[in-house]
């Protein structure tokens, strides 16, 4: 079965997936699973060339043509370890290790289907280009890569990482920082970090990578953690608990209250206090549920015979209710110490 080739779209059919708690699992279409019998069969990999009698030419015949691509990847880490220190007889191939062997893409180099391209243009399937990549950096952050939203949009590894030239300082992303790489496609994400109150991603203190694995997680929103709760505390551990006085949309998640990305409200909440506290507390007895009216504003207690209410100065509710996460105090089954 010497040259044989995959029918045409075949990687591309969309394949279905199924709900495994919080995680998707992928299934292959029935094509994709014979098609991948196939090749098994005939001992081939759905990852490799389809030009499968092509051989092996060697850098020096890419290097005629792919100066300027030639330049750019002598900088990479791929490039170093590929010609000084390759640890496998697939790293010895050089330019042919990730695009196959070139024999025929030498012959004819307008034959899109003699070699692998790692671009949109070239039309090679994202499944084969991710499939390359897979074949060394297969299993660590990238094992649950298969089923994740970012492979289920067909996102392949390219669209974020240039291996052909060295624009960040590590992970050979397509920007110089993790965060723009994502900011490329995430643009609610990247308008959300411009409001007043942000996590300090813009400030460079943190990246998306902080809290998210880009290559696969058990969790839709890919956390490296396996709840947004445990993603939080990771960081801020004196929310984390246990706590003798627990606070119920609190234990529950962090987004009852804050928005991860940015807000407009301080402290990432999702609105302004009290008013926020309200949404939950609005009690028929004790402090009143309706919300504060005009006599009682900052510039209502100027004017003569005023009356400010003591709960809009400050912090709100949480001037008497400092402890609003969780307290450990015997007293503190109101949060107020």
């Amino acid at each position: 079965m010497k040259g044989i080739r995959a029918p045409i779209g075949v990687f591309d059919e969309p394949q279905r997936t199924q709900r495994v708690g919080e995680r998707r699992r992928l299934v292959p279409s029935a094509r994709a699973v014979a098609l991948g019998a196939v090749l098994t069969i005939a001992g081939l990999q759905p990852g490799a060339s389809f030009a499968q009698d092509a051989t092996y030419v060697g850098d020096g015949k890419c290097i005629v043509c792919h100066v300027d691509d030639a330049r750019h990847y002598s900088h990479t880490r791929h490039a170093k370890i590929f010609r000084l220190n390759p640890k496998t007889e697939r790293e010895r191939q050089g330019c042919e290790a990730c695009h196959g062997p070139g024999s025929k893409h030498v012959a004819t180099a307008l034959d899109k289907g003699a070699i692998i391209g790692f671009t949109r243009e070239w039309g090679t399937p994202i499944e084969v280009q991710n499939a390359q990549c897979l074949g060394c950096h297969e299993g660590g952050q990238r094992s649950y890569w298969a089923g994740s939203p970012h492979a289920l949009n067909h996102i392949a590894c390219s669209d974020c990482h240039s291996p052909m030239a060295r624009l960040s300082k590590n992970g050979l992303m397509r920007t110089a920082l993790v965060s723009d790489t994502c900011a490329l496609c995430h643009q609610q994400q990247r308008a959300e970090f411009q409001r007043r109150s942000h996590m300090p991603l813009p400030e460079g203190k943190m990246s998306c990578a902080d809290c998210h694995n880009p290559h696969g997680s058990v969790t839709r929103p890919l956390l490296k953690a396996d709840s947004v709760n445990e993603t939080c505390t990771a960081c801020h551990a004196e929310k984390r608990g246990p706590f003798l006085w627990e606070h119920a949309p609190v234990r529950e998640s962090c987004l009852n209250c804050h928005v991860p990305h940015g807000s407009n409200h301080d402290s990432l909440l999702v609105g302004a206090r009290p008013f926020i506290c309200q949404q939950c507390h609005s009690p028929p007895l004790g402090h009143p549920g309706a919300f504060y009216n005009a006599s009682q504003t900052a510039a209502a207690a100027q004017q003569p015979g005023g009356n400010q209410s003591p709960r809009v100065i400050g912090r709100a509710c949480q001037n008497c209710h400092s402890q609003i996460h969780g307290s450990n105090h015997p007293s503190g089954a109101r949060f107020q110490r």
